[in-house]
C-alpha cells in the first residue's frame, strides 16, 4: 500500500469518526448524565465541552477529534468517550475501529434496546416486564410496567430510574408493600453494582442526585450494604387494582452485568385478574 494510500484512508475514517461523534453527542440530553438544561441551550443534546468534561479530556483536543484534525487517539480515552456518550456494545466496536485502537473492555455495558427486545415487552402484556441495566434505569417498558407503581409515561426520561423512584417518588413507594427492606436492598444492590463504575459520571451523578434529595438514602447509604440482584415473589399494591402477589424474574440479555429482562408473573389467579383487569383500564 502507498503513502498516498494510506493518507487518503487515514484522512476519510478520521472524517467518519468525527461525524459519529457528533451524532452521538447530539442524541444525548444532558439530563441523561446529570447535567442541568439550562434556559439557553439550542445545541441539539450535549455541547463538545460538555462531552469533554465528562470524559476528562481537554475540550480543545475534544474539538480536535470533532474537526478530523489528525492526532493520536490512546484506547483509554476513546473507551472514557464511549462511556460519556453512553455507547451500546455495536456502537463502541464502531468507535474503536474508527480510533484505529483495540478496545480495553470489550463486552462493557450495553445500553441499546433492540426492535426484539421491544417485541418481547409487547407480547409479555398483560404481565408487566422491563429492561433495566445495574444502574436501575428502565430502558424500556410494556404498558402493564408502566402503570404498575406509577404512570412512567408522564415522567420525564431522567427520572425513569426505580432507585430514583423509590426514593422520591410518593405513589411508587405507595405501591411498595415492603418499602422499608425494599429501599435497603435496592441501596445494597446498587452500591455493589457501582463498584466495578466508581469513575464514570453517569453513576456519579445518580448517586450525587439521591444523596441531595433523600435523607432516607443518605441514611442507608451510609450503612455500606451490599447486595447481589437475585430473584423473588414482590408484594405491590396497585391503587387501581389492588394487592398483587408477583414472581420476579431477571434474565440478562447480554454480558454480566449488563442490562436485564425483568418480568413479573402472577403467583395466584387473583393476581392474574387483576393484572387482567389493569389492562382493560
Amino acid at each position: 500500500m502507498t503513502t498516498a494510500v494510506r493518507t487518503t484512508e487515514a484522512r476519510v475514517r478520521r472524517a467518519e469518526l468525527a461525524a459519529f461523534l457528533r451524532s452521538r453527542r447530539e442524541r444525548i440530553t444532558p439530563e441523561q448524565v446529570g447535567l442541568e438544561r439550562g434556559r439557553r441551550r439550542r445545541t441539539p443534546g450535549l455541547r463538545r465541552e460538555e462531552v469533554a468534561q465528562l470524559s476528562a479530556v481537554g475540550v480543545t483536543w475534544y474539538t480536535w477529534l470533532e474537526q478530523a484534525r489528525d492526532i493520536q487517539v490512546s484506547p483509554q480515552v476513546l473507551d472514557a468517550i464511549a462511556r460519556a456518550l453512553l455507547l451500546d456494545r455495536s456502537e463502541r466496536a464502531h468507535l474503536f475501529a474508527l480510533g484505529g485502537a483495540t478496545d480495553p473492555a470489550p463486552n462493557s455495558e450495553c445500553t441499546g434496546v433492540t426492535p426484539s427486545l421491544r417485541m418481547m415487552l409487547r407480547q409479555l402484556d398483560p404481565f408487566p416486564a422491563c429492561l433495566q441495566n445495574s444502574r436501575f434505569d428502565i430502558l424500556a417498558y410494556n404498558t402493564a410496567y408502566g402503570r404498575l407503581l406509577c404512570d412512567l409515561d408522564a415522567l420525564p426520561p431522567e427520572d425513569r430510574n426505580c432507585l430514583w423512584l423509590a426514593f422520591t417518588n410518593e405513589q411508587w413507594r405507595d405501591s411498595l408493600v415492603d418499602l422499608d427492606e425494599t429501599l435497603r436492598a435496592m441501596a445494597a444492590k446498587f452500591r455493589a453494582s457501582m463498584a466495578g463504575h466508581l469513575a464514570e459520571p453517569p453513576w456519579k451523578a445518580l448517586l450525587d442526585r439521591l444523596l441531595a434529595a433523600s435523607a432516607e438514602f443518605r441514611e442507608i447509604w451510609e450503612r455500606h450494604e451490599v447486595l447481589r440482584p437475585g430473584d423473588r415473589t414482590k408484594l405491590f399494591r396497585q391503587s387501581r387494582v389492588g394487592l398483587l402477589r408477583l414472581d420476579h424474574t431477571g434474565l440478562w440479555t447480554g454480558p454480566t452485568p449488563g442490562p436485564r429482562l425483568l418480568t413479573y408473573t402472577p403467583v395466584d389467579e387473583e393476581s392474574r385478574r387483576r393484572l387482567e383487569e389493569l389492562a382493560r383500564l
